[in-house]
C-alpha cells in the first residue's frame, strides 16, 4: 500500500527537505523511508539507487532558476539566471559542487543549459565563444556559492562584527600587526569592520565585471 501512496515527485522533494535541513549525509533510503512513513524497498520502485536519488535532486534545484529569455539583452537575462542560481544554492546548499556533475542529466536541467546557450547564440555569440561565455559564468557563480557556504556570510552588520573582532584578536597575539600589515589593517580592520561586506552586492559586482568583458568579446 506504502508503494501506491508514493510517486517520484514526492520522494525526491522529501530527500530535497532533508538535505536542506541536514545535510546530504542525513539523506539515506532509510531516513527517507520513515519521513515519508514508508518501506524503504517501496522508495526503490521510483528511484534505483543513491545516484538516481542524487541526480534528481539535483534537478529539482535547477527546476527553481530562471531560464534565460531572448526577448530581453542578453546581460539583463544572464544577470538574471546568474542571481537566480546563487539564490537556490542558497537554499540548497549541498547542490554546491553538484550541479555540474550529474550521471543522468533531468530535464529541467537541459532546458536551462538549452536556454543559455540558445540565448548566447541568439545574441551574436559563436559556438566557441558561446562555450567560453557559459563556462566562466558557472565558475564564478558556482565558485562564489562555494566561498559564501564556506564562510558563512551574514549580514554586512554581522560581517562587521567579525572582522573588528578578528582584528582585535591579531592585534592581541602579534606586536605591532597594523605596522606589517597596513593593507589588511586599511580595508579588513577600518572599512570592512565599519562598513561590512554586503555579499549580494560582491555578487552582483562581479558578475557585471564578467558580462562587461563578454560584451567586448561578442562585439569584437
Amino acid at each position: 500500500m506504502a508503494s501506491i501512496r508514493l510517486s517520484r515527485e514526492r520522494v525526491l522533494t522529501a530527500a530535497v527537505a532533508l538535505a536542506d535541513s541536514e545535510g546530504m549525509e542525513a539523506v539515506t533510503m532509510r531516513r527517507l523511508a520513515e519521513g515519508l512513513d514508508a518501506g524503504a524497498m517501496s522508495l526503490y520502485h521510483h528511484v534505483p539507487n543513491k545516484h538516481a536519488l542524487l541526480d534528481g535532486m539535483v534537478d529539482l534545484v535547477f527546476g527553481e532558476i530562471e531560464l534565460p529569455s531572448t526577448d530581453v539583452d542578453w546581460k539583463t537575462a544572464m544577470r538574471r539566471r546568474a542571481i537566480c542560481t546563487r539564490e537556490a544554492l542558497r537554499r540548497h546548499p549541498w547542490a554546491i559542487g553538484r550541479m555540474e556533475a550529474t550521471r543522468a542529466p533531468g530535464p529541467a536541467d537541459l532546458r536551462l543549459h538549452d536556454a543559455v546557450l540558445r540565448c548566447l547564440r541568439h545574441a551574436g555569440f559563436s559556438v566557441e565563444l558561446a562555450v567560453q561565455a557559459y563556462s566562466v559564468q558557472d565558475a564564478y557563480i558556482y565558485g562564489f556559492a562555494l566561498q559564501e557556504r564556506t564562510l558563512a556570510f551574514g549580514t554586512p552588520q554581522e560581517f562587521a562584527q567579525t572582522a573588528r573582532h578578528r582584528v582585535q584578536e591579531v592585534e592581541s597575539a602579534m606586536r605591532d600587526a597594523a605596522k606589517l600589515y597596513p593593507a589588511l589593517a586599511e580595508v579588513v580592520g577600518g572599512y570592512v569592520a565599519e562598513h561590512g561586506f554586503d555579499a549580494a552586492q560582491a555578487f552582483e559586482f562581479g558578475l557585471d565585471v564578467i558580462l562587461d568583458g563578454l560584451e567586448h568579446f561578442r562585439a569584437a
